[in-house]
């Protein structure tokens, strides 16, 4: 059997689950996850390598429409680049939610003539599944998609079933990573999204997309990793939100980090922890650079 190698898209709409399918191909954390929309912002890249076939997985930020700051047009850049290298893409939606951002999508997939896998995800939580098959045979007339696969990522139902039809398709070539490769990302990218998970799942609606998480320092041992990060948001109110009362906050979102990092490396780690008002980062383009998050194509 000769090698095959391809590039596979997450594409979606914010929070239909794309992060959580990407973890559950790999079997472990890959990208965050969140109940809370916006919250995948960069390219994260996984390469997933299995004997003769790799796939290298673009887990893009979730199409943003309407949104005016300069950080949701970077996150839709990035998606839209995304799209151009690829060679198969996932579409998945949330069970039979369809609405104007899924049109949308629809609509630049169209143009970009590549293959497209309709994903129906989160078919645990249909009330209804006799109702599948007719929403499947009505999804089919708006697009000539390659396959339609209905899964639980959250569940790994069907899982195997999508995966067959993503190897199917793949192209006969060389790897492009050493097999041992998960991520093209750093530790430090990492233990950053680590931190910012757990703030994004204990802050308000409206607050986690105001915030950021810099590592500043790491001091590591064989049995010791010592971190130094910074929480950056917008204001002095939206800090003192973070930081919560007597510092309540900031120590569960720590501690939270901490027990998942330690899991992570296998090791104790002495996590340092505080909050910087950066203000109107999120709309300040040479700010999102610095961040790493205002990259140009």
């Amino acid at each position: 059997m000769e090698n095959k190698f391809g590039f596979v898209s997450l594409s979606g709409r914010t929070n239909v689950g794309k992060s959580t399918l990407l973890n559950a191909f790999f079997q472990k954390k890959i990208a965050i996850t969140s109940r809370k929309p916006q919250t995948t912002r960069n390219r994260i890249l996984g390469i997933l390598t299995e004997e003769k076939t790799q796939i290298v997985f673009l887990d893009t930020p979730g199409v943003h429409l309407g949104y005016k700051r300069q950080l949701n047009k970077v996150m839709n850049k990035i998606a839209s680049h995304c799209y151009e290298e690829v060679d198969l893409v996932l579409f998945l939606i949330d069970r039979f939610k369809w609405q104007k951002e899924e049109e949308n999508i629809l609509k630049s997939l169209k143009n970009l003539n590549k293959p497209v896998v309709l994903v129906i995800n989160k078919i645990d939580r249909l009330s209804d599944k006799s109702k599948l098959l007719a929403f499947i045979k009505d999804i089919s007339e708006k697009f000539n998609f390659l396959s339609i696969v209905p899964i639980s990522a959250l569940k790994k139902n069907n899982l195997m079933e999508l995966k067959k039809v993503i190897l199917n398709n793949l192209e006969t070539g060389p790897h492009h990573f050493p097999e041992d490769s998960l991520t093209e990302f750093s530790d430090n990218f990492f233990i950053s999204e680590i931190i910012r998970e757990k703030a994004i799942n204990r802050l308000g609606d409206e607050l986690p997309y105001r915030l950021n998480v810099v590592i500043e320092k790491i001091n590591d041992s064989k049995k010791l990793k010592t971190i130094y990060a910074a929480i950056i948001t917008e204001s002095q109110s939206q800090k003192g939100i973070i930081l919560g009362k007597q510092g309540s906050m900031i120590k569960a979102i720590g501690t939270a980090a901490r027990k998942e990092l330690e899991k992570e490396f296998s090791k104790k780690v002495n996590l340092q922890l505080w909050v910087k008002a950066n203000k109107n980062w999120t709309n300040d383009i040479n700010k999102l650079k610095k961040f790493g998050l205002g990259v140009d194509f």
